[in-house]
């Protein structure tokens, strides 16, 4: 949720500030339009929220809304609010709400995005690269990347998952002769590190991530010919799908309505590669890279940048 209210702001090119603030009980447990005196209940843990009131605010997530309501209601509409994913609360509380297709949310101030909103963009990739050249790629010809996620409330990696993950990094390397990179998240179980790094670990065409230092996620984002991306996270898709490479989508065990609608419009609309029984599409080339943050943003400095300069009030 930080990296998409922070990748849109980023995007608009304006000064902001980050806060990042939580809801103490019984406050943290009503929907955002029915919370009474929410800046009353902030958690003290979290950061401070006083006037003056922002031009902007850009919140994510259904536990912000409340507040988002708040300041907006208390600057008198000065303030224009921007919510990023389904509020899960009436919509005419904010200017301008993104969210993805698969909520099936529709209105005039609804932007509706295939991939969520990221702070990946070309010149961040270049940097990367540059950064991470030779430990990532080496003299190697040619470099898979693997992005792995971890358990959810919907998902979680099975043995035969583990084992068949393994098999696909030693298959791609036989298949292709390509270095192989994997970048575990915080999510990532040791177990499933530990034993990839157990079966490849002296492999000299492989490199895992051990935790240590710093992230190379954008290095690899930047460098890979080719990424494979297990498809828990809806932020770790949308980013592969921005480098413009093949993104090839690894299901884990679970199911979840939602996010498995947003896998099957990415895979329909032919922006991904989703892995079945017969294993990794290695012919999928993919497209152009896909990113809804610059839409979205080129939106918000048209309908509430432009309205603030022109001094009218919502």
């Amino acid at each position: 949720m930080r990296s998409q209210a922070v990748g849109l702001a980023e995007r608009l090119g304006l000064d902001f500030q980050e806060k990042r603030v939580g809801l103490r009980r019984p406050w943290s447990m009503l929907p955002g339009h029915l919370c009474p005196a929410p800046l009353s209940g902030l958690d003290p843990a979290g950061d401070s929220l006083a006037p003056p009131w922002p031009d902007l605010l850009i919140s994510c997530g259904r536990r912000s809304t409340a507040v988002s309501i708040a300041i907006r209601r208390a600057s008198d509409g000065a303030t224009r609010t921007v919510h990023i994913q389904n509020p899960q609360t009436p919509l005419r509380h904010f200017d301008l709400v993104v969210s993805m297709r698969h909520d099936g949310l529709e209105g005039d101030n609804v932007v509706t995005v295939d991939t969520a909103l990221h702070r990946v963009t070309p010149e961040k990739l270049a940097s990367a690269a540059e950064t991470w050249r030779e430990t990532l790629r080496g003299g190697a010809e040619s470099v898979v990347g693997f992005v792995l996620g971890g358990p959810t409330r919907h998902y979680w990696m099975s043995e035969a998952f583990l084992n068949r993950l393994k098999a696909m990094v030693a298959g791609v390397h036989e298949k292709t002769g390509a270095r192989i990179l994997v970048t575990p998240s915080r999510r990532t179980e040791e177990r499933v590190a530990d034993s990839l790094r157990a079966a490849f670990g002296e492999k000299d065409w492989y490199w895992q991530w051990d935790g240590r230092g710093d992230n190379p996620y954008f290095g690899m984002l930047a460098l890979a010919d080719r990424l494979v991306v297990t498809a828990d996270s809806v932020s770790m898709v949308s980013e592969a799908l921005a480098t413009g490479r093949p993104v090839n989508l690894l299901p884990l065990n679970g199911k979840s309505k939602r996010h498995d609608a947003f896998i099957a419009n990415l895979g329909q609309r032919g922006l991904v590669a989703v892995t079945g029984p017969e294993g990794l599409d290695l012919f999928f080339k993919g497209g152009e890279a896909v990113d809804a943050t610059p839409e979205v943003a080129a939106i918000v400095r048209e309908r509430l940048l432009g309205a603030m300069a022109n001094g009218e009030t919502g």
